[in-house]
């Protein structure tokens, strides 16, 4: 049916039965000759979206051109109903648009998008995306809440989880790549769903770590960290924006002209639509910002949204505030033709039904469970790998324990409401099925669960893990644990996990962590207790066969961290690409322990720096090892002096120097020593995987234009400034020496 549903849109395209894909100007033709025809009532339910709760409700409101979208029905013979109701019985034949929160997969799932990100794969995650459009638009979902683009600088926030870290550049390059996945370069392919950028914006710094809490941004900090990667997946073609539930310097992002109209419309020429969150029109009210609903719905139509998700502002309210002179006529024909163009775009009226009758199998395709495996694979971060005990060579018998070694749904991590654990491949299923033969696999989970301080079965892991060559222990999150809603004070390893990691280890074996989280957890006082770790942001479907092939060596881990892991929580926010400040630390300090009794108050230096743990992440972002090591050398630029119009041109020899064959993932730095407002000290301009045999070598060229160092001064003036920089090639944020150059 995919095939035939492809050749349709082919046929569509080439103009021989539709025209869906016809040139921008036939698709505003299109527009606003509906859009004339179309009355008060029937533009405002364009702009009022629906969750799905009875399906008779929803089938009189498209009937009678009361809704625009619904989203939370899966449901394809439902949704067929419904839509045909509005295109075949409603007045003008408009049809519904039919949405979903599809975020790391549909039915397969992959890694959260924290974990897709530590892959630094944009190829990897664009693949992901396509897969998860496939499966979701063959239920009906033409339209996804993702991706998230928040920048997370605060690992208490649970939805950290659904981001890509810390660093607008990696944000930026995995935004286009979700964005080309989920919409092709043809969104009338029955197959492409429309990517909504979200949360719109400065989400990400909510204050405490504590989800939907205020942020307060300052201007530069927003137009050089949180807005970049709206703006790549807006120029990647985006066809929808969500406004965040936060207010930022005391304005909801829903009421936020400037944001709406002069960023997102004016400067970066957005054509698609934008929606609410969930009910944060009327939050508005909650905020203290609007008096009631029908205020509400005047500042978000006034400021820029287009569609109500939930409330009713719209719906309920703009007629009167026409009449009162409160909005605009004109500013509700725009919404309108936003939201219409998206439908046109999307071939929804030439192809707006689904195909019924379809199961389970045609979800979980070979080739999309391959990706999904592929994916958990590059996602997996190698933290620590003491006297090499990983890959496990020569293990006859081992044990396997911790709360997440066989916790199916747990694996998939946040945000899954379609995908089924009984498809989840955990890694205690993995290693019997792949390496049991050869292997003897004993389970002893130890905790039965993550938050669960029951030691009672503690003993039996241990006297298991005695008689075993090695034991792998898999603790970290529960997936309810991360993502929306769900945030922590506390980021430690819950439960009895420490516990029973520090007693496996005092049998004296091989003692192996695997972490699965939704953040990066405070593991530090762990590491004591595990000769090797890898982190595994929530694997998804297929986690258990990418563990078990890079636990036994037959994978190489190549994951990367996208945000710094701290020492203790009182360490946020950490983030490396920080500003120097007047006094950064540059020397070892002196801990509480050391000071002696009424010792002067300047005597430990006056630097920015802790008195009771070291400033430094535990690891800094970019960061993770490989079964082999690497070596970068013969670093050089090409000129000393580059002109505004120039690209940097940097040359490198990267060997592999070990007896893995193995992919690192290489990583470009610069630092702009003086600005009209101060610079970071580092900051991410380019990064590839670079896949090596065992003793090769190979000759690297990174180009980097000399326009990609502009920033937003003090005016939001966007330029390049002349003056002297600092460079990096390495494997990480914390890594190499620096070159230096000048730009004139």
């Amino acid at each position: 049916m995919k095939q035939f549903l492809r050749l349709i849109a082919t046929v569509c395209v080439a103009g021989l039965v539709c025209g869906f894909t016809a040139p921008k100007d036939d698709v505003e033709k299109r527009v606003e000759k509906l859009l004339a025809k179309m009355t008060l009532e029937e533009k405002i339910g364009q702009m009022n979206q629906l969750s799905y709760s009875r399906e008779q409700p929803m089938v009189s409101a498209a009937k009678e051109g009361k809704v625009g979208s619904i989203l939370n029905l899966v449901d394809p013979a439902v949704i067929n109903r419904i839509q045909r109701a509005a295109v075949e019985e409603s007045r003008l034949g408009i049809p519904v648009l039919f949405s979903r929160d599809v975020i790391h997969g549909f039915k397969t799932i992959f890694p959260i998008p924290l974990g897709l990100a530590a892959s630094f794969d944009p190829a990897m995650v664009e693949a992901g995306a396509r897969v998860a459009a496939e499966e979701a638009t063959a239920a009906g979902i033409r339209w996804t809440f993702s991706p998230m683009l928040d920048i997370a600088r605060d690992p208490r926030w649970g939805r950290v989880a659904e981001g890509s870290g810390e660093d607008p550049y990696l944000d930026s390059r995995m935004a286009e790549a979700m964005v080309r996945g989920y919409q092709t370069d043809n969104l009338a392919d029955p197959t492409a769903m429309a990517a909504c950028v979200k949360h719109f914006v400065g989400y990400g710094a909510a204050e405490g770590g504590r989800d939907y809490n205020s942020t307060n941004i300052p201007p530069t900090l927003m137009h050089n960290v949180y807005l970049p990667p709206f703006e790549a997946a807006v120029k990647a073609g985006a066809q929808t924006a969500m406004t965040s539930f936060n207010d930022n310097d005391g304005i909801p992002a829903t009421g936020n002209r400037y944001m709406l109209r002069d960023v997102l419309r004016e400067s970066w020429g957005f054509d698609g639509f934008v929606v609410t969150d969930w009910n944060s029109a009327g939050e508005m009210v909650v905020h203290g910002f609007a008096e009631d609903n029908k205020d509400a719905g005047r500042i978000a139509l006034n400021a820029g949204v287009d569609m109500d998700m939930t409330t009713g502002a719209f719906i309920n309210y703009i007629p009167e505030l026409i009449e009162e002179g409160k909005v605009k006529m004109e500013d509700v024909d725009n919404a309108v033709r936003n939201i219409l163009r998206v439908k046109f775009r999307l071939g929804l009226f030439e192809n707006p039904y689904v195909e019924e009758g379809l199961t389970e199998k045609e979800f979980y395709a070979p080739d999309h469970l391959e990706i999904a495996k592929k994916s958990a694979e590059e996602s997996v971060i190698l933290l620590q790998n003491n006297n090499n005990v990983l890959p496990l060579k020569g293990v006859k018998r081992l044990v396997v324990a911790g709360p997440l070694a066989d916790a199916p749904y747990d694996q998939l991590g946040t945000w899954i409401f379609d995908g089924d654990q009984k498809h989840t491949v955990t890694p205690l299923a993995a290693l019997r099925d792949m390496y049991g033969k050869d292997v003897e696999i004993i389970y002893e989970p130890g905790v039965k669960y993550v938050r669960s301080n029951d030691t009672a079965d503690i003993p039996a892991a241990v006297a298991a893990t005695k008689s075993a060559d090695a034991v792998v222990v898999f603790v970290g999150e529960e997936a309810r644990l991360s993502g929306e809603a769900h945030s922590l004070a506390n980021i430690d390893l819950l439960g009895a996990q420490s516990q029973l990691l520090a007693e496996l280890k005092a049998t004296g074996k091989p003692v192996v962590a695997v972490v699965m989280a939704g953040r990066p957890m405070t593991i530090g006082k762990d590491l004591a207790n595990c000769d090797a770790m890898l982190y595994s942001f929530h694997p998804g479907t297929m986690g258990g066969p990418a563990i078990a092939d890079l636990l036994f060596g037959k994978a190489v881990p190549s994951g990367k961290t996208p945000m710094s892991f701290l020492r203790v929580v009182g360490q946020v926010p950490l983030y490396y690409n920080h500003n120097m400040g007047g006094r950064p630390t540059n020397r070892p300090i002196r801990l509480l322990a050391d000071l002696p009794v009424e010792q002067n108050q300047t005597s430990v230096g006056g630097t920015s720096n802790y008195l009771d743990v070291e400033h430094t992440p535990l690891f800094p972002f970019g960061y993770g090892l490989s079964y082999t090591t690497f070596e970068y050398s013969n670093i050089k630029l090409d000129k000393e002096v580059y002109g505004m119009n120039d690209v940097i041109r940097v040359e490198f020899d990267l060997a592999n120097t070990g007896s893995y064959d193995a992919t690192e993932v290489a990583q470009l730095y610069t630092r702009d020593l003086v600005g009209s407002v101060a610079r970071p000290v580092r900051e991410l301009k380019k990064f590839d995987r670079i896949t090596l045999k065992a003793g090769e070598t190979k000759h690297i060229v990174f180009e980097v234009p000399v326009s990609e160092l502009a920033f937003y001064n003090s005016e939001l003036v966007k330029a390049v400034e002349p003056g002297k920089f600092q460079l990096w090639v390495a494997g990480d944020s914390n890594s190499g020496k620096p070159l230096s150059f000048e730009v004139k």
